[in-house]
């Protein structure tokens, strides 16, 4: 009644009940269409109901509204009113307390503007906890990014919260930051309430224990970038902007075939030192991990355009593809394998048929923000960056022998000359 009163637009994003509502959709269905049911989904019994505020959505219907009443004068005041909006929910949580709620905001910077002084004080809202009698409703502030994606942040206690208002520990969002595809909403009746729920709930669901989010150094990348100027020649914007249009084109390509991915080598290398691409690196670096391989992906590739420059190595052992883009940027992929104690990837010297093996401590996958595009890194992301590069990794090198001078790098046999054709193919 609350949030419908007021229009604030959320969406259930609980894990336990939307799992629920798609084992019995046929019963949420008929409950639409006007039977009565019990309390079968929102009485299982637990501490939390999460939902999702879209929190861009409710600014902009604010603003729209009070546009309409003060015309020019919300204009002038758009800027303060909307980035810094105490306001917005000051109304909300009086109606709230009113109805015997108690409500807690978290609160914090945005980090895109970590280390910028003049906006240091600019904090937005994460999460909201309002709790009636032994229950709390955990609303999760999702946050529009670039890339088409909702963010939403880590839920940090600060000094001055009582940290025994709800068993904090028993929340599912939070304990990072998150990413999400943005859902395509339905809405529904579950036990006589009108709510909205994600088209495709079990998706949702299944992002939740994967959606941890690292934000890319802007601090450190703007210090690197005032020692060492930024390189915006017309070539190297150029290059930007094709490897920038290879790497979305080869997330859509990867991405319809459910193959995972993560920015890889150079391109890695580039996000986390200076949250960009690196313009002398004349190519795309992307990782895969070998039991995630489809026999279909060179041609998916080629069917988006991109032909076939390599292929090393086989599945078994050391595969790597190399793709042909446009204007001589090419999309280098990298296959992981792993061991018990490591995660290596293979290369080969096509004159020679000599094999390399680059050795990485293993690592997980985290979601990241990058030339506009959700995109997956390592989470490890500094042991992986190390294991390639070494500690001088800040410091620019721009010239690179693939062979000598990874510090992971050592040598893995030779193919035998019989398999040549299969395991060294150029084109």
């Amino acid at each position: 009644m609350l949030t419908s009163n007021q229009n604030v637009p959320v969406f259930l994003i609980d894990p336990l009940i939307l799992e629920l509502i798609n084992k019995n959709f046929e019963q949420v269905k008929n409950t639409s269409q006007g039977s009565i049911s019990q309390c079968t989904f929102f009485c299982v019994p637990r501490d939390f109901t999460a939902f999702a505020l879209q929190y861009h959505l409710w600014k902009n219907e604010v603003y729209q509204e009070r546009k309409g009443k003060k015309g020019i004068l919300q204009l002038i005041m758009k800027q303060m009113m909307l980035e810094n909006e105490p306001c917005l929910t000051e109304g909300w949580f009086r109606i709230a307390e009113n109805m015997g709620f108690q409500c807690l905001k978290i609160e914090s910077k945005d980090p895109r503007l970590d280390g910028i002084d003049s906006l240091s004080g600019t904090e937005i809202p994460l999460h909201y906890i309002c709790k009636l009698a032994a229950h709390a409703i955990h609303l999760v502030v999702f946050h529009e990014r670039s890339g088409n994606y909702l963010w939403h942040g880590h839920l940090r206690l600060k000094e001055h919260i009582d940290r025994k208002f709800v068993p904090f520990r028993k929340l599912q969002f939070g304990r990072y930051p998150g990413a999400f595809d943005r859902p395509e909403l339905q809405q529904v009746t579950v036990d006589g309430l009108e709510v909205l729920i994600p088209k495709d709930p079990m998706h949702f669901v299944e992002e939740v224990p994967h959606s941890r989010f690292i934000e890319c150094r802007y601090k450190e990348a703007r210090a690197f970038f005032q020692q060492y100027l930024d390189d915006n020649t017309v070539e190297a914007m150029a290059f930007r902007k094709s490897a920038k249009e290879l790497l979305q084109l080869a997330a859509k390509t990867l991405n319809k075939l459910g193959v995972p991915f993560w920015l890889s080598s150079g391109t890695c290398l580039g996000w986390y030192r200076q949250c960009n691409i690196i313009p002398y690196s004349k190519d795309v670096d992307l990782g895969i991990f070998i039991q995630d391989y489809k026999s279909d992906i060179i041609l998916a590739f080629q069917d988006a355009g991109l032909p076939l420059k390599h292929k090393f190595g086989k599945v078994e052992d050391s595969l790597e593809l190399s793709f042909q883009g446009k204007d001589d940027v090419k999309l280098d992929i990298f296959f992981f394998y792993e061991e018990t104690d490591h995660m290596w990837n293979g290369g080969t010297q096509a004159k020679t048929g000599k094999k390399f093996k680059y050795l990485f401590p293993k690592f997980t996958l985290c979601w990241t923000e990058f030339v506009d595009m959700k995109v997956h890194v390592p989470c490890e992301t500094l042991e992986y960056i190390e294991a390639n590069y070494g500690k001088t990794w800040k410091i620019p090198v721009k010239t690179w022998d693939w062979k000598r001078s990874p510090p992971n790098v050592q040598p893995n046999g030779i193919w035998p000359i019989s398999e040549w054709d299969e395991v060294i193919q150029l084109y």
